[in-house]
């Protein structure tokens, strides 16, 4: 399949140039997660390749960290220093510099004493906490991670405050993956993908939760939680919310552009499944997907929520 848009609300032809073709920057890679734009680059993980890659207009594509430890899914903190979830090192991670290993605080591995399962993707929210998910990717096979039984009773969604205390903020979802906050922080979605185990698994199960749920937030409890859209084909993995609040989520024919109130907007189709988005480049509008083997880029009028926040705190990308 050729990439393409497609419309159907007139909405989404303001929102992306519908005039350029998705390009390819960068390709030959397995599985390709976690895009972040920082000190005018892209970075993202090849996960299967325990590799972090960076992408410039000036340089093309180059690898930042060889063995990041399946890093997944990565976001900027308040400062701009890049927050990572590790598949493999089972925690979340703050990195000094993004191409020194060695350069990391850990902000968190364990949970009541237990091993997280696979911390898949993070945000940062305006107070400076830290939120994720928890799936079991990255235990259940030795493609994203290494094989390992999971020490908890299940796949939570945590936030983690500024002084280091852990709170499993959700605990009813059968694989959380992506989440991110509305532009005023009152609502937080998250995605849930339990219609799919992971890289060594084909298939999906539909039966299965492939679905956004959105909830009201009050500190850090979440309530009155609902199904916000229902994502197919494919399931939502990585998304971003854009200062407008509509949602951009990655399903398998590529990126599905959500209303606030969950309507279809458009797509940005692609020829394979498709993980993760966000938003960055110079004017922090262009747009970058991670699909399957290779990461796209989209010309966009939208600037991502979090971004916003970042600045009003005084963080720099």
């Amino acid at each position: 399949m050729t990439p393409r848009y497609i419309t159907v609300d007139p909405l989404f032809e303001e929102f992306v140039d519908t005039s350029i073709a998705p390009e390819v920057i960068a390709r030959d890679c397995i599985w390709t997660e976690g895009p972040v734009w920082l000190n005018g680059g892209l970075f993202f993980n090849d996960i299967p390749n325990k590799r972090m890659l960076r992408w410039s207009e000036r340089d093309g594509v180059s690898i930042a960290l060889i063995n990041s430890e399946f890093a997944n899914g990565n976001t900027l903190d308040l400062s701009g220093r890049m927050v990572s979830c590790e598949h493999g090192g089972r925690r979340v991670v703050r990195r000094q510099d993004p191409f020194d290993l060695t350069a990391v605080e850990t902000i968190v591995d364990k949970f009541e004493g237990k091993r997280l399962n696979s911390p898949n993707d993070v945000v940062v929210r305006s107070d400076g906490s830290v939120w994720f998910t928890d799936p079991p990717y990255g235990i259940n096979s030795d493609v994203e991670g290494y094989l390992a039984e999971s020490e908890l009773d299940g796949c939570y969604v945590y936030s983690v405050s500024v002084d280091g205390e852990i709170r499993a903020v959700a605990t009813d979802f059968d694989k959380p993956n992506g989440l991110a906050f509305s532009p005023d922080e009152t609502k937080l979605y998250i995605a849930d993908s339990g219609a799919i185990r992971g890289a060594s698994f084909p298939g999906i199960d539909y039966n299965l939760p492939h679905h956004i749920r959105v909830f009201e937030v009050d500190g850090t409890t979440l309530k009155n939680g609902r199904v916000f859209a229902v994502v197919a084909p494919g399931i939502p993995d990585g998304f971003r919310v854009d200062q407008q609040g509509y949602v951009w989520t990655s399903a398998l024919d590529g990126i599905h552009c959500l209303s606030p109130e969950g309507a279809l907007v458009g797509k940005i189709l692609l020829p394979a499944q498709t993980s993760n988005v966000c938003f960055g480049g110079e004017s922090g509008k262009t747009m970058f997907i991670t699909s399957s083997d290779k990461v796209y880029r989209v010309h966009s009028n939208c600037r991502d929520a979090a971004q916003a926040l970042r600045e009003t705190k005084g963080g720099a990308e």
